[in-house]
């Protein structure tokens, strides 16, 4: 573990993000450029829903709808597809802070770190949307067509995704908190019962007033919590008494 002013820990943080947006900005020119293919595979699921229900149609409502969300596109996909890269640029600045124990545990969860974010656009992409898409065009007063703006929907859409990569780190958050010893698999027990409730707002806010829906977002969130207090017990709580003993 490196000694460090805050001096030094400012220009390594100005340098990670320097480097970030250098990530991020070069993506995002690859990412416009397959603009039209993206938007077609987001897409996919509001067309599955819309031949489902029979019932509406994706337009655009301004002259500049199809420009703005084909930037917007870019955006958060080129979060998606650099997340190796800058999942890495994260990790070198993390590093310094470390002792060399807690390097050779945390180095591994890098790359489980982003399978998890795959996992997380991906149940956004196969299981949410088919689910949640279908479900809010057959919510509420019937025989009224729905017009779904273009820009609207893709933006939606890829936050969600996003969102959702981010939510599923949460193992391997509480892995990594474990083995810097803020967390243990006590304290993360104490507080279940208030993160349940958090998860049920969160999922309660981002899902349609449908109890079965919010269920289908609430469990993952719960398994995956739960997920995290076993990884902490079983493997960060001995590894630390070997190392401690």
């Amino acid at each position: 573990m490196k000694e460090m002013s805050l001096t030094d820990h400012l220009e390594e943080l100005r340098k990670t993000l320097i480097r970030v947006v250098l990530i991020l900005v070069i993506t995002f020119f690859v990412c416009y450029g397959l603009g039209e293919h993206i938007s077609e595979i987001l897409l996919k699921p509001l067309r599955g829903a819309i031949a489902e229900t029979g019932n509406g149609q994706v337009v655009y409502l301004g002259i500049l709808d199809k420009v703005l969300s084909q930037l917007q596109i870019a955006f958060w996909s080129c979060i998606i597809i650099s997340a190796p890269i800058w999942f890495f640029e994260v990790w070198r600045f993390i590093k310094p802070g470390l002792y060399d124990y807690e390097i050779k545990m945390v180095r591994p969860f890098l790359g489980i770190g982003f399978i998890l974010f795959c996992l997380g656009v991906s149940f956004g992409y196969f299981l949410v949307f088919p689910i949640v898409l279908p479900t809010l065009m057959e919510f509420g007063v019937g025989e009224v067509a729905a017009t779904i703006s273009l820009k609207e929907y893709l933006v939606l859409s890829s936050k969600i995704l996003v969102f959702l990569g981010l939510v599923f780190q949460l193992p391997n958050i509480l892995l990594i908190l474990g083995f810097m010893g803020m967390v243990t698999k006590y304290s993360l027990r104490d507080k279940r019962r208030y993160i349940y409730v958090g998860f049920a707002v969160l999922a309660a806010m981002i899902t349609p007033p449908d109890v079965i829906t919010m269920l289908g977002l609430w469990l993952p969130l719960v398994c995956l919590f739960e997920i995290g207090i076993w990884g902490v017990a079983i493997i960060v709580h001995p590894y630390l008494a070997r190392q401690h003993s």
